[in-house]
């Protein structure tokens, strides 16, 4: 008998794993995928660590957090400043004097400043959905061309049909600053999250290519706890109903060319173009190797933004007032599991930021191993 059974070996499996044996637990880790490390997994192509799974870039504030994942990987200092194309116009994200110049020609902060206000007042009531609210914090001409087709896009929905609340601050900067994140900490680990997870999980026995919700039963009786990382509604055979999340579709390409966009990402942000943004992978580390060379090749990825249906890789939830109110009646049936822990962005049907994840599973271990 294992004390734990891990389901899933991304972030949060990961870290449980790796302080559960710490603290000299016996732990068996289950993933269904044919390869370690989640959605956060890196596959290496001609020298190039592809974000296999979507972008992952490393950001937080919290020290204690930093502290610990830089145990198990040297981060770079990649900071994400991606530039926005609509119809062949190219603005810097996130909004910032460099936006403000490009769109309106204005040249100080209080300029800038007196173009917003002027705009900002089309909206006179409090914004009853996201065009409204965009609108109300930064005026129509930056939400006409940098907010609306993008996010109609990212959530298959009209911005009129879609909640104010998802937009509910839109960062803008009166300064020359291009970094998106603007967090303390921030970075790709060196030589790709795949080797950080594998460091994770050194010593610690994972059986790839195994569904633990097909093989329930027989791996339930292994372990005296199992931690889950799915989908917390599939747990449960969706027997309350499905809850919703979005899913993304990626269109891989090597190309035999050294820089295709020059840049990390570029978000595509008319309604016309139908994917959502490409990432070329090789600048996450500079265009560079280990070793510091010019690698002469490169990867993109263009990135479908859809709606999940059973069997697609579910991405993030969709927090809106439906969904949240049925994840609180599975949360009454997972809180019922007393010899099960569920955890994650599936788990927790939460868009958890990686930081937040790791907050999150480390908080988990220290009343666990307490």
């Amino acid at each position: 008998m294992y004390d734990y059974l891990v389901v899933g070996s991304g972030l949060y499996g990961a870290i449980f794993a790796h302080e559960a044996k710490k603290h000299g637990k016996s732990v068996l880790v289950v993933e269904k995928r044919a390869n370690i490390a989640g959605n956060v997994y890196t596959e290496n192509v001609e020298g190039i660590n592809v974000h296999k799974y979507g972008a992952h870039i490393f950001h937080t504030n919290n020290k204690k957090v930093w502290n610990y994942i830089t145990q198990f990987a040297e981060f770079n200092r990649f900071t994400n400043s991606p530039v926005a194309n609509y119809k062949g116009e190219l603005y810097s994200l996130p909004f910032n004097m460099y936006t403000f110049n490009k769109m309106w020609g204005v040249v100080t902060p209080e300029e800038a400043l007196a173009k917003i206000n002027e705009q900002r007042k089309e909206i006179v009531s409090d914004p009853k959905n996201l065009e409204e609210q965009a609108i109300s914090l930064v005026g129509r001409d930056i939400y006409e061309k940098l907010i609306k087709g993008y996010t109609e896009k990212q959530w298959g929905r009209d911005c009129k049909e879609l909640p104010s609340f998802i937009i509910k601050r839109l960062p803008v900067r009166l300064t020359f600053d291009n970094n998106y994140f603007n967090a303390l900490y921030q970075g790709i680990p060196v030589g790709g999250y795949t080797k950080m997870l594998a460091n994770l999980l050194g010593g610690i026995e994972v059986r790839l290519n195994t569904d633990y919700l097909k093989n329930k039963e027989e791996l339930d009786k292994l372990a005296h706890k199992v931690v889950y990382t799915g989908p917390i509604d599939a747990y449960f055979d969706y027997k309350l109903g499905t809850l919703e999340y979005r899913s993304v579709r990626f269109e891989n390409e090597l190309l035999d060319i050294p820089n295709y966009q020059g840049n990390a990402a570029v978000n595509y942000t008319d309604r016309e173009t139908p994917f959502t943004r490409i990432i070329e992978h090789k600048w996450f580390e500079f265009g560079k190797d280990e070793n510091g060379n010019d690698l002469p090749k490169t990867v993109i990825s263009r990135e479908y933004s859809s709606e999940w249906k059973k069997g697609d890789e579910p991405y993030y939830p969709v927090n809106n007032e439906k969904n949240s109110k049925l994840y609180l009646e599975y949360k009454k049936l997972a809180d019922a599991e007393k010899k099960v822990i569920f955890g994650g962005r599936l788990g927790e049907y939460k868009y958890y930021d990686m930081d937040a994840t790791i907050a999150s599973v480390l908080d988990k271990c220290e009343k666990e191993f307490e």
